[in-house]
């Protein structure tokens, strides 16, 4: 099978600026903490996935149909509903770590935060490093 584009692709837009236009002004602080705080716990440069996605590092996947593609390593998206932080590749058995984190909800690699006074900083750091982890063990990834 052909390597199909993903939707979601690294832009030139700055997350700095991304973050800028935010109306919400809770969403808005948040966005600038989660920036920084990602930027410092990951060591990674953000860049902007799509029109609304801040991601740190990219990795390659293939699934066993064949399809392939690059996608970042984690990252966040402050939504209208709640903040996202993205935790590839998913949960695996974190169920220790979520119960002590705060007042959140789960996807397959989704961790909805209404805001993250809700949570532990430390917990989620904690989460984080862990996905990263895992990712550079088990996938090709790149710091860019």
């Amino acid at each position: 099978m052909a390597k199909a584009e993903n939707k979601t692709q690294p832009t030139d837009v700055s997350p700095r600026d991304f973050i800028a236009g935010i109306s919400h002004a809770g969403r808005k602080a948040d966005a600038e903490t989660l920036l920084t705080w990602l930027e410092e716990i990951t060591g990674l440069p953000p860049r902007m996935w799509g029109p609304s996605i801040i991601g740190f590092g990219r990795y390659h996947y293939k699934y066993a149909t064949g399809r392939e593609g690059e996608f970042l390593m984690t990252g966040f998206s402050p939504r209208k509903a709640s903040m996202v932080v993205y935790v590839l590749p998913g949960y695996r058995d974190m169920s220790e770590l979520l119960a002590k984190l705060g007042k959140h909800r789960i996807g397959s690699s989704c961790l909805y935060i209404n805001k993250l006074s809700d949570v532990d900083m430390e917990v989620l750091a904690r989460i984080v490093t862990d996905g990263l982890a895992y990712m550079r063990e088990n996938y090709e990834t790149w710091d860019t």
